[in-house]
């Protein structure tokens, strides 16, 4: 959007475009996911999925004491008055986020790779429905469409599904992409046709100056910008310490595998919320992933996590041919309250952030870059930027 408003831009990046967190994720866009990790219903769950070393949300032993901090901003963002606040400033910034995907989708003619087949949320018993009803009232709150289902309105929206779901939720604003990794490569097209440039460079660290900002490469080299934007996902916080802001972002370690297109025919995204994971019908494959794993930026990956995901889609689509997948590992930069920082740096107004989206960073990306225009452009931003402060921590 920088480029749009004839601005020079250069991308930095370390391996290239789209090929890290979007390149594997799971092709939605989810405005009506409203609703902060830290709620009740989340917290409901955590001690069975603890307990299992395979479960939605897993945490390494050795990594705990690290993370103690984190989890107990996590635990404090789930009272009631924050929880509240984050939920109607996530609202606002999904009313947002599809205004301003819409319209990017027309001007960089990738809307042919959008797909309008809404979502399915699925439950195994009524107590499980039940519980996810104060949700579904909270996102009603603001405007989100929705309506439960069953028997044969639920065979229909699902043909083959397991019998063990008795009940659904269809949620027919949801969103889904072709496939994300060409949806970036779609969009990066658009922006090098309005002069963008990309340097395949690791930055090493930023740092302030008269005129805007330096960036030091891991080479030795330096380039000067006049504005700098650090959207760097889980490694923002590396590069922000220096600017005087220390963020607390963690990593949710992501898995999937994408089987080929002919393994089960997936109508629309199916949401197994119970078991942290879903199921994405892609132009490329079928996409079955999710799931947590609290584990930073070092740790090899535990393909166990997208196997165990694979072995419950089996079950859960009775005939899913489970042969010739591709596993991923991507990793979501995720703060305690659910929303991302987006704003100036402390000590740099030249700078801007943009990063901790956790898993919504396709869904929210289109608003991000007109928050980020506005900054830099010094314009008036849509919505309150003050719930996503950088230095509200």
């Amino acid at each position: 959007m920088l480029a749009e408003a004839g601005r020079s831009v250069t991308v930095f990046d370390r391996t290239g475009i789209c090929k890290e967190t979007s390149s594997g994720n799971a092709a939605a866009f989810a405005f009506s996911d409203v609703l902060p990790l830290a709620h009740k219903g989340m917290m409901r769950h955590l001690p069975k999925w603890l307990a299992d070393p395979l479960g939605p949300l897993s945490i390494p032993p050795a990594y705990l004491p690290k993370l103690l901090p984190w989890l107990l901003r996590f635990w404090r963002a789930g009272a009631p008055e924050k929880y509240e606040a984050s939920l109607a400033a996530q609202a606002g910034m999904m009313k947002l986020a599809e205004a301003e995907w819409m319209g990017l989708l027309d001007r960089s003619g990738t809307r042919l790779m959008l797909r309008e087949d809404g979502s399915l949320e699925l439950y195994e018993s009524e107590a499980e429905f039940q519980a996810g009803l104060p949700g579904w009232a909270a996102r009603e709150r603001f405007g989100i469409g929705f309506r439960h289902v069953e028997g044969d309105e639920l065979a229909r929206l699902q043909p083959g599904l397991s019998p063990r779901f008795i009940k659904g939720t269809f949620v027919p604003g949801w969103k889904t992409v072709a496939d994300p990794k060409l949806l970036g490569k779609g969009v990066w097209a658009y922006a090098e046709r309005l002069g963008a440039r990309f340097e395949k460079a690791r930055i090493e660290r930023v740092a302030a100056n008269p005129d805007g900002a330096t960036l030091t490469l891991t080479d030795g080299t330096t380039r000067q910008a006049r504005h700098l934007v650090v959207a760097a996902g889980a490694w923002s916080h590396l590069l922000t310490k220096a600017l005087g802001d220390t963020i607390p972002l963690e990593t949710e370690r992501g898995y999937n595998t994408t089987l080929p297109k002919t393994a089960f025919d997936v109508q629309r995204m199916l949401i197994f919320s119970g078991h942290g994971f879903v199921i994405t019908p892609l132009e490329t494959g079928l996409r079955v992933g999710g799931a947590v794993e609290l584990g930073g930026l070092d740790r090899p990956p535990n393909f166990a996590r997208s196997k165990a995901m694979l072995e419950k889609a089996r079950q859960f689509l009775p005939g899913l041919d489970a042969s010739g997948g591709r596993e991923w590992m991507g990793y979501r930069p995720s703060l305690p309250d659910s929303l991302p920082v987006i704003g100036t740096a402390r000590t740099a107004p030249n700078v801007v952030y943009a990063f901790g989206h956790g898993h919504l960073g396709l869904t929210q990306a289109a608003a991000s870059g007109r928050l980020i225009r506005d900054l830099v452009l010094g314009q008036t931003s849509p919505i309150d930027l003050a719930p996503f402060s950088p230095q509200r921590f």
